[in-house]
Formats: structure tokens, C-alpha cells, sequence
């Protein structure tokens, strides 16, 4: 199913297992995770192209261009075992989701609409990728190898006692009542051999299951060997159930197992399912595998396996088998206002006209939405938006998503560089304000007055460090207006040289250094005619 938790994200793909109400009459779903290759990391994803290089060598796909390779990763995804609750008006829509054969080809996904496959399993608390299905063991390490047919007349030399073990002759002396008897008394002889048992009589307190318990396959498989191996002479094999010790005990994995151990056994079975790996590795590692599955095929045979099925079928019939989602009304925050319509809920009428499609570059939509990072103003039509929502991706490949991988990671790096210093410098070409500093005249005035201070070319080097604002306030407010004015002169503008030069035919003094203070007493009385005319240049600038 689809699930919308996030609006501007894609949907989230999750496989419904089971439809709850709660308390206040809500319905919730619990589901099972699936990701996508946006949603792993990057070592993930590069094992994850590995194995599909693999399956396409193996099950000899055709060959596919670059725009299907790279919608066909859309398609991928990644089964969990993790499970979550969502409320079911999450749910946008149903898709499906199959296990990926050697006999699928690839580009038949691609074709039909809504449609997804997966091959590896995600743990999102390990980070690890692994095979759903067991490999297929192919080769002498795991086959036998078979002989050339025997031409007509030629002799088996093979012995025939190597390769296989006779357990029961057909062709015996015995009539089957007579087997039958046998088999009887097998049964009476085991259950004396319980009565006599101490543990045996705990867990088997009635003569009834002490009865049951020797009537199972395991006493009857040894009693037909004791056949076997005696020749089919009854006596001899009577004497053998009933040795000289006391009677032959047989015992399966049923009476074998604590009640306990099985308790732990359907605690087990309730959380993995048949996943004895899982069971025996998390519940019952004391116990071999061939244990806990001769244990499993037991169990569905006692009265307990029935009772839990007639549970859980009725738990079955009385959980939701569908519910109504009514059609989702709300508006989108992603949405770009129609020309002519009311602006959207992001502001939809500062994006620039002109702007195309990112993913089919096309100028016309019946409806745009803003997709990506806000400053960058980058759109989708109609089309493209549902496809985005639903795969996870954009249509056509980007510059950074389908790079070449196969170059050393130095140059990788800087191959990388480059695209990404080039696509910011069209993405800030799209978004570029002008706008104005204008300083106050305080501040122009405290330039002048308080170089020393300011040094404003050091702190243009350093734009983090902070400059004393107070020593600055304290410096004007002892400097005198005359001083200001003094002060002015040494950097005057080229209007103010031009008309000094014109009013004045003495030279100048040399120039002085920024941290230099001007007093009124180093400048020469022969300037005073000068100095007046440029202070009333000075001042509109001030």
C-alpha cells in the first residue's frame, strides 16, 4: 500500500498484515516496513548494485538503457521485519510488491504501472543487506555425479551394500496379522516401560497418556528394525524388546522437551513464524535444529496446535477484513498556484515564470508543485509529481546520481566537485536578489575618527571576530567636532582634492598614516583658506 506520513516527501510502501480498532474508534494498521535506495546508505546501495550486476549475469537480462537502469532502482525495494502502527488515513492507494525470480525480466516491471520487486533484506538496527531465499547449491560439491548407462549385457560392478541400507524387507516370511500382533505388543511393552519410568510416570500420570505416548512412530519404527535385524523370528525379537535390564524405552522429541522448553517453543513460533534459524539461535539454542523441526511436525499433531488454531481463526473472523478511507481533501503545501488563483499555502507566487520541469523539462502543466530545498525554486509538472511521490525518484537521471563509479575516489572527488560547483552556480543564477548596505552617518564619522580602533582592513580578514563596540563610543565621545573635522581631511574625497588644488598653491603636507591623529596644530596656518572651502565639501559627506 501506499502511505502518505509525510507531505512533501514520497510514499512510504508498507504491506498491511493486520487491520485494528482502537479505544476511541479509530482504525489503525499494523504494517510491515519496506525502503527504498534513497532511504540506505551509500555502501548499502553499492552492495545492492553488486547483487543486481550478479542477477543480471546469471538470468542473462536484456540489455536496458541508461534512463531504464535508472528508473528500474526506483522500482527495487528493500524488505524489513520490522513492524509499525499507522493510522489508516495514511493510506493513499494499494501497489504491488513481489519477490524477484530468475525467470522475471527486469524490464517487465517497468511496464506495468504500481509495481515493485525486492531480492535482499534491510535490518535498520544492524544496516545490513541479506538474501530472502536460500541459494541453490548447483555443482559435484552438493550433487552426485552420475554414471554413464550401462550398455545391454554389462554387470553392476558397484556394491550394492555401500550405497544404500536395507531397513525393511517386503518379501519376508511374515503374514501382516502376524506384523500386526507384533506391533501391538511393541505398544504394551512401551507403555509398561513408562509405568516403570519415573519421569516418564510424572509427565504421563494416566494410563491413557502413558497408552498415547507408546503408541507414536518412534516405537513402532523400532519395532519394525528389531524385525529387521532379527530375521523376522518373532521370538528372537520379542526377547529383544524385553532384555534382561527391563523393557526397551522409545522416546521422541514430544516427551524429550520440558513443558517449559515448549512454552518457549510457541512463544517462539508466535514471533518468527517457521523461522527456525531464528527460533532455536533467540529461544532454544540448547537444542540441534533437526530437534526443534522434528518438535514443530509433532506439536501440529497434539490437541494444543488445534486450540490455537481454532483461536486464532476466530481472532481472524472478528478482526477488520476492510475499511472505507474517505478521498483525502486537504489542501498541498507543495502546490503552485494556477495563474489567475488564489496564492498557495508556500508562497506559490514568488516563484519566477518560465521555469521548466526538473525531471521532463516541460514548460506546460495543467498544475506545478515546488519540489526540492525552498531558495532553489525548482518545480514538477502533474505528471512527474505523481511518479515522484510513488517511485522516489525523477524520470530521467540527474547529474550526481548516475555518475561514473568506477574512477579512483580521488579523482571521483573531484570530478564531483566540479558538477556541484557548477550546478550551485545555476541554482544561485535562478535565485539571485539585489539588494543595498547603506551605513548610517555615526558610522561612516567612527571610520574616520577611530581607524586605530576599527582597523577595518584586519577585520575584513577576520568577519568573525567581534569589534568593541564600547571603546569605539567611548573614543567619539571624547574627540571634539574640530578634531572630526581634522580627521575628515587626511582621506578626502577626489571632489574635495580637485578643489583644494584650484584654491591653494601651496603643497600639501605628506601623507600621514591611518593611525596617525590629526591634531589641530599640524596643520599650517598658510592652509586655513583651503581648509575651510574643503570643510564645507566635507560635511554633506559626513
Amino acid at each position: 500500500m501506499w502511505a502518505n506520513v509525510y507531505i512533501g516527501n514520497p510514499y512510504l510502501i508498507r504491506r498491511i498484515e493486520e487491520l485494528n480498532k482502537t479505544a476511541n474508534g479509530n482504525v489503525e494498521a499494523k504494517v510491515v516496513c519496506l525502503f527504498r535506495r534513497r532511504d540506505i546508505s551509500a555502501n548499502l546501495n553499492t552492495l545492492a548494485d553488486s547483487n543486481a550486476r550478479d542477477f543480471e549475469e546469471e538470468s542473462k537480462q536484456p540489455s536496458v538503457s541508461e534512463q531504464q537502469k535508472h528508473q528500474l532502482k526506483h522500482r527495487e525495494l528493500f524488505l524489513s521485519r520490522q513492524f509499525e502502527s499507522l493510522p489508516a488515513t495514511h493510506i493513499r492507494g494499494k501497489c504491488n510488491v513481489t519477490l524477484l525470480n530468475e525467470t522475471d525480466v527486469l524490464t517487465g516491471y517497468l511496464e506495468r504501472e504500481d509495481c515493485f520487486f525486492y531480492s535482499l533484506v534491510f535490518d535498520p538496527v544492524q544496516k545490513t543487506l541479506l538474501a530472502d531465499q536460500g541459494e541453490i547449491r548447483v555443482g559435484s560439491k552438493y550433487q552426485a555425479e552420475i554414471p554413464d548407462k550401462l550398455a545391454e549385457g554389462d554387470s553392476d560392478s558397484r556394491v550394492q551394500e555401500k550405497l544404500e541400507t536395507k531397513v525393511w524387507d517386503p518379501n519376508n516370511q511374515l503374514k501382516d496379522p502376524q506384523i500386526d500382533q507384533f506391533l501391538v505388543v511393541a505398544r504394551a511393552v512401551g507403555t509398561f516401560a513408562r509405568a516403570l519410568d519415573c519421569s516418564s510416570s510424572i509427565r504421563q500420570p494416566s494410563l491413557h497418556m502413558s497408552a498415547a505416548a507408546a503408541s507414536r512412530d518412534i516405537t513402532l519404527f523400532h519395532a519394525m528394525d528389531t524385525l529387521q535385524k532379527n530375521g523376522y523370528d518373532l521370538a528372537k525379537a520379542m526377547s529383544t524388546l524385553v532384555p534382561q535390564g527391563g523393557p526397551v524405552l522409545c522416546r521422541d522429541e514430544m516427551e524429550e522437551w520440558s513443558a517449559s522448553e515448549a512454552m518457549l517453543f510457541e512463544e517462539a513460533l508466535e514471533k518468527y513464524g517457521k523461522d527456525f534459524n531464528d527460533i532455536r539461535q533467540d529461544f532454544l539454542p540448547w537444542k540441534s535444529l533437526a530437534s526443534v523441526v522434528q518438535f514443530y511436525y509433532m506439536w501440529k499433531t497434539t490437541d494444543r496446535y488445534i486450540q490455537q488454531k481454532r483461536l486464532k481463526a476466530a481472532e481472524a473472523d472478528s478482526k477488520l477484513k476492510q475499511v472505507y478511507i474517505p478521498t483525502y481533501t486537504k489542501p498541498n503545501p507543495n502546490q503552485i498556484s494556477a495563474p489567475g488563483s488564489k496564492p498557495g499555502m508556500n508562497g506559490a507566487t514568488g516563484y519566477q515564470k518560465g521555469l521548466s520541469c526538473e525531471s521532463c523539462h516541460s514548460a506546460q502543466s495543467q498544475q506545478w508543485y515546488a519540489w526540492g530545498p525552498p531558495n532553489m525554486q525548482c518545480r514538477l509538472c502533474a505528471t512527474c509529481w505523481i511518479y515522484w511521490k510513488k517511485y522516489g525518484g525523477l524520470k530521467t537521471p540527474t547529474q550526481l546520481e548516475d555518475g561514473d563509479r568506477k574512477l579512483p575516489n580521488r579523482l571521483m572527488n573531484i570530478y564531483l566537485s566540479n558538477r556541484i560547483s557548477a550546478g550551485r552556480a545555476k541554482l544561485l543564477a535562478k535565485n539571485r536578489q539585489t539588494f543595498i548596505l547603506q551605513t548610517t552617518k555615526l558610522t561612516r564619522i567612527a571610520r574616520r575618527v577611530c581607524q586605530d580602533i576599527l582597523q577595518s582592513r584586519r577585520a575584513a580578514r577576520r568577519p568573525y571576530a567581534s569589534i568593541n563596540s564600547n571603546a569605539v563610543k567611548a573614543e567619539c565621545d571624547d574627540v571634539p567636532v574640530d578634531h572630526i573635522h581634522c580627521q575628515s581631511m587626511l582621506n578626502p574625497p577626489s571632489s574635495a582634492v580637485l578643489l583644494y588644488s584650484s584654491s591653494s598653491a601651496v603643497p600639501p603636507d605628506p601623507i600621514r598614516t591611518p593611525c596617525s591623529r590629526a591634531r589641530d596644530d599640524d596643520i599650517p596656518h598658510t592652509l586655513t583658506p583651503a581648509y575651510n572651502t574643503l570643510h564645507s565639501v566635507l560635511l554633506p559627506v559626513l
